[in-house]
Order: C-alpha cells, then sequence, then structure tokens
C-alpha cells in the first residue's frame, strides 16, 4: 500500500487495532470483576440484614423454665399442722384484798386438785369478820330479850294483866329482832367465805405455768388487770391439738378418728390419739374446720403451745399434684399456673389448691401430670405468647413427694 509515496507494510497497519482491543478487553474485564465484587458485597450484607432481623426476632420470644409437676401418693394419710394447747388452762385471782404472804409452788410445779398455793395476809377482813360477829352477838341478846317479852305479855293477856296492843308491839319487835339476827348471819358468813379466799388452793391437778407475784405484793381483789393474776394453771395430760382441716377434707372427717402426732424434737416418735370433736362449721376467712385431736401425755413430753405434725388417719385417693408456689401467678381473676403446649404457646390455667406444704402447694384441679409448667413466669406472660422452653430437674424433699411420671419433653426443649 502506498501512503505519500511511502509504501506501508501490513503488519504495521495491524498493530494499533490489536493494542486497542486488548485495552477494552482489559477494562471490560475490570468492569466484570467490579460488578461481580459489588454483587457479592451486596449479597453478603442481604445475608447479614437477614441473619440481624432472624436474630433480633429469636431474641424477642422469652425463654423460660419448664417443668412437670410432682405427683403425689394415691393414698396417705392427711397430714396437716397442729397447734398443741392445754387441756384445762385457767390463771388464778385473789378473792380478796391484802398482801402476799408466801407462795408455796413455782413455775413448773405439779400440783394436785385442793393443794395449797399461796397464803393472803388480810388484816382488814379479819378486823370486818370480827366486828360482825360482835354485832351478830349483839343482835342475838336483843333477839332473845325481845323473846323473853313477847312470852311474858303472850301469858299476861290471858290476865288482862296487858293489852293486845302491847302483846302485838312485843312479838312484832321479836320477828324484828329475829331478822336482824338472820342479817348479821348471813354478814359474819360472807366475811369468813371472804377470809378463807387469803389461802389459795389449785382448782385441778396440773402444773404451774408462770408465778405473777412474789412475797409481800399488795393483792386486790379481782382480775383487773394482767398484774392482778397470781398464777397460771394448766392441765397438760391430755393435750389438746387444734387442726384446721381443708374445705375439701372435712366430710371425711369424724369423732374417734384415729390420729397421731409427730414432732421434730422427737424424730420416728408418734404421739397416738384420736378426733373427739369438730367445730362443725367452715371457718369463713380460711375455709377450714376446726378439728380437735386428744393425745394421752402422761409423761408430760408434749407441751402446750407447741407445734406438731398431725397425721389424720384419712386415706386421701384421686390424682393430686404438687407444685412449686414460685410456679404460681397471682392475678385479680385468681391464682393462675402457665403451662407451655407442643407448639411453644403459652396457656394460663385455673388452679384450686389443696394442702399446703409451705413451699410446694397441693393441686387438686387445673393441671395434668404431662403439662410444662413454667418456673418464676414473668407478670407479662399472656395467653398464646409464643415462648421458647429449657427444661429443668427440681429437687424434691424426700418422703413428701412421688417423683413424677416420665413424659417426652416438649418439642424443641433442652435439658438442664
Amino acid at each position: 500500500m502506498m501512503e505519500g509515496g511511502v509504501q506501508m507494510d501490513p503488519v504495521d497497519q495491524e498493530q494499533p487495532r490489536g493494542k486497542g482491543s486488548r485495552v477494552f478487553t482489559i477494562l471490560f474485564l475490570i468492569v466484570i470483576v467490579l460488578v461481580v465484587l459489588g454483587a457479592a458485597t451486596l449479597f453478603q450484607r442481604r445475608t447479614q440484614y437477614q441473619a440481624l432481623a432472624k436474630e433480633t426476632e429469636t431474641l424477642a420470644i422469652p425463654t423460660v423454665a419448664v417443668f412437670h409437676a410432682t405427683v403425689e401418693s394415691s393414698e396417705e394419710d392427711l397430714v396437716l399442722p397442729g397447734a398443741m394447747q392445754a387441756y384445762v388452762e385457767s390463771p388464778i385471782y385473789a378473792r380478796t384484798n391484802g398482801y402476799l404472804r408466801k407462795w408455796y409452788h413455782d413455775i413448773g410445779s405439779r400440783v394436785r386438785q385442793g393443794e395449797l398455793l399461796a397464803d393472803i395476809d388480810t388484816p382488814e377482813v379479819d378486823q370486818q369478820l370480827s366486828q360482825a360477829r360482835a354485832d351478830l352477838n349483839t343482835a342475838q341478846a336483843n333477839a332473845n330479850l325481845s323473846k323473853i317479852t313477847a312470852v311474858r305479855y303472850q301469858e299476861l293477856i290471858k290476865t288482862d294483866g296487858v293489852s293486845k296492843q302491847e302483846v302485838d308491839n312485843a312479838v312484832g319487835d321479836l320477828e324484828a329482832k329475829e331478822a336482824s339476827v338472820k342479817s348479821s348471819e348471813a354478814n359474819v358468813r360472807r366475811l369468813e367465805d371472804l377470809e378463807s379466799f387469803k389461802h389459795i388452793y389449785a382448782p385441778f391437778s396440773g402444773v404451774i405455768t408462770r408465778r405473777s407475784v412474789d412475797t409481800g405484793t399488795l393483792i386486790n381483789a379481782g382480775n383487773g388487770g394482767a398484774t392482778q393474776q397470781l398464777f397460771s394453771l394448766a392441765q397438760t395430760d391430755p393435750i389438746r391439738a387444734y387442726i384446721s382441716v381443708p374445705e375439701a377434707y372435712a366430710a371425711s372427717i369424724r369423732a374417734g378418728l384415729g390420729a397421731f402426732l409427730e414432732l421434730t424434737q422427737y424424730p420416728g416418735q408418734k404421739f397416738e390419739g384420736k378426733v373427739v370433736r369438730t367445730a362443725e362449721s367452715i371457718d369463713l376467712g380460711t375455709r377450714t374446720l376446726l378439728t380437735e385431736v386428744d393425745v394421752p401425755n402422761h409423761a408430760g413430753a408434749l407441751l402446750p403451745g407447741g407445734y406438731a405434725q398431725a397425721h389424720l388417719q384419712v386415706k386421701v385417693t384421686g390424682a393430686r399434684l404438687a407444685v412449686p408456689v414460685n410456679a404460681l401467678l397471682f392475678r385479680s381473676e385468681g391464682l393462675r399456673a402457665v403451662v407451655v403446649d407442643a407448639n411453644h404457646k403459652t396457656h394460663l390455667k385455673s388452679l384450686t389448691i389443696g394442702r399446703d406444704y409451705g413451699t410446694t402447694l397441693e393441686v387438686l384441679q387445673g393441671l395434668d401430670p404431662n403439662d410444662w409448667i413454667v418456673l418464676n413466669p414473668a407478670d407479662s406472660l399472656e395467653e398464646g405468647q409464643e415462648v421458647h422452653v429449657k427444661e429443668i430437674a427440681l429437687n424434691r424433699p424426700p418422703g413428701q413427694l412421688a417423683p413424677a411420671p416420665q413424659s417426652n419433653p416438649a418439642p424443641g426443649a433442652t435439658k438442664q
């Protein structure tokens, strides 16, 4: 090819074209790489956003600890707390005024009925009794003189020695003097009885549980305050135990029912007794039946005011569950428990409570042994709310509750 009189080689013509093609290819590759990197970055960010949204959604669903309620024995005695009291207990007061001369028995002393407990010095009553006896002698002397006069006048009227009026006056005076004698005699007996109260005797056999006075204490008659009480006497054989039986078991309680007491200070020892009476009425405040159990206490091991576990020999049957108190919700509509179904949805169930064991409660109605119950449920939990579950094992006090039956865990539940 000729150009400007100079002939060009075909190879030289293709060199610029090949160089431009290579540049275009490189630029195209760079664009492709940038597009791929941009797409990868966008995909990575989208994946991160989705993961973050999923994590946020997961964290928004609360995780709750769940457990199965324990099943109580299908047949056992009715065990309830009881308060022991003396069979007879009485404060002893003075019936006369004076000063305490001497006391003969202190707290813990066992006395028999009629035994002397204390003496009171009563100088005023003694002087009043002496005056009353002197007044009685005067009245008797006047009555005797009136009697002589009346008899004499009744003899003289037969001879018309006195008038009828004089005889009537003498007889009337005699009757008045005899009435005065009776009044004086009654006053003497009153003061003698009052003076006899200077000796304080035990009204029944028992043990002195309190002595509130000492020698020289001023004694005022009556029970006008705690300071006037001299002694407190209690009969502790037999001893009474009062038990509040829940209304659900009230129909099974009757007089003559066997019972025994257990005390922590006497492990393994049973104090046999029986039910002697009930209140025959349900207490409106506690919905319980007050029941009295009498237990022989010859050795004095049972003390008034003590606490005991009372076993009433009523065979309690039926399915009964026990749950810890921290598994319950106290709502305005009543006591509730939160259970989780197979779809991890919560449900609030109403409960009927039986006995109170302190840390656990007996549930008569409302729960099933296979229910997953939420432990320490939050007040914010509502009906139908989705939750994550984590199974836990509760420690059961030995000998109190039977182990729960094995059941399949809820889907997705983990054990701890």
